[in-house]
């Protein structure tokens, strides 16, 4: 952790650094997949843009490319500085989408599958793309909140938009649905593509990432198990 900064120091440092100071001060982890937009002022993200913006003007100076006579990278670090902050990373920077939940007023008790929902994210560890597919398998009981169908999506856009692993992001989607929802069981199923496999090392296009969570009656009750996994291999070639 760095040494706290006065008040001076924090009205000339950057954006970043204001940020973090924040972040370190409340004892607050800012690791790639965590959200980060509660410690945000207005007009930081503006000033984080052009910070990044900056940076990867060095990098692609490292890179030994003249950007400023090639017409094909003149604004290629604003362009990527732009698709991290405000796209690709959004949902680090941005506070949870509003979630409208209804009472379980008819007492719903069967199981439901929402899906397939198409994800993207990115690998924390090259930054290459991931995109797949989600589905969401809900068993609610008479004290359960439902939400709308695409509230699913919403919820599922918001947290893949980070840099992080695939077994994390289905987790971490388990339990923004698990709190909200207050199922008796859920249970959640993810198959991705992995860019860092296709564009470099074994440099495979076929192999693709498949990984489950199953919480309460999913993972207590196997018939219920097998149920919603039968669903999935018959409705959408699982």
């Amino acid at each position: 952790m760095n040494k706290p900064m006065t008040s001076d120091e924090l009205l000339a440092a950057s954006a970043s650094e204001r940020i973090r100071q924040r972040l370190e001060r409340s004892g607050r982890r800012f690791h790639a997949n965590d959200n980060i937009s509660a410690f945000i002022r207005e007009g930081e993200i503006e000033e984080v843009k052009a910070e990044v913006e900056s940076h990867l003007k060095n990098v692609l100076r490292a890179l030994v490319i003249d950007t400023d006579s090639d017409h094909n990278t003149n604004d290629t670090a604003k362009r990527v500085a732009k698709m991290f902050v405000d796209e690709v990373f959004r949902g680090r920077y941005v506070p949870e989408p509003k979630v409208t939940e209804f009472p379980n007023a008819e007492r719903l008790n069967e199981l439901m599958i929402v899906g397939p929902i198409k994800v993207r994210s990115a690998c924390s560890h090259h930054l290459c793309p991931i995109l797949g597919r989600v589905w969401v398998g809900i068993l609610p009981n008479e004290h359960s909140n439902l939400i709308g169908l695409s509230k699913y999506a919403r919820l599922c856009e918001w947290v893949m938009s980070r840099p992080q692993i695939q077994e994390e992001a289905v987790t971490m989607l388990a339990n923004e649905l698990q709190e909200r929802v207050k199922p008796d069981g859920l249970a959640l199923v993810m198959e991705a593509d992995h860019f860092c496999m296709h564009w470099r090392g074994v440099k495979d296009d076929e192999s693709v990432m498949t990984n489950s969570v199953m919480r309460g009656a999913f993972l207590k009750d196997s018939n219920l198990r097998r149920e919603f996994l039968s669903l999935l291999s018959k409705r959408n070639n699982f």
